[in-house]
């Protein structure tokens, strides 16, 4: 259902928490030229300018990223960077659990 672009990954490994930290970083650096050092992962989205259009394309390619089908409004259910990493994390953690548990059933 879902192929990521080896550009969009920041490793070869799982999709962790840490990773979809760093993409998230790196998106906002790269569509909102923003300078590194300055993207604080605790801050809204809301401070760095990220206007609804924007959130919902940023939730198109992290939804990519990830492989999990993601709420238009996750952007706003969960307002920072740190808030929709541990989220998705937490996420990316039940869906390997179920699907382990799946496998081992059949």
């Amino acid at each position: 259902m879902f192929r990521r672009n080896k550009n969009e990954r920041t490793s070869d490994g799982p999709v962790t928490e840490e990773a979809i930290r760093a993409w998230m970083v790196d998106y906002l650096v790269d569509k909102l030229s923003v300078d590194p050092a300055t993207v604080d992962t605790t801050r809204s989205f809301e401070d760095y300018g990220l206007d609804s259009r924007a959130g919902i394309q940023m939730c198109g390619k992290l939804e990519k990223f990830v492989e999990l089908r993601l709420s238009p409004a996750l952007l706003y259910e969960h307002s920072s960077i740190d808030a929709v990493a541990v989220h998705l994390g937490r996420r990316l953690i039940e869906e390997s659990s179920t699907k382990s548990s799946t496998e081992r059933k059949n």
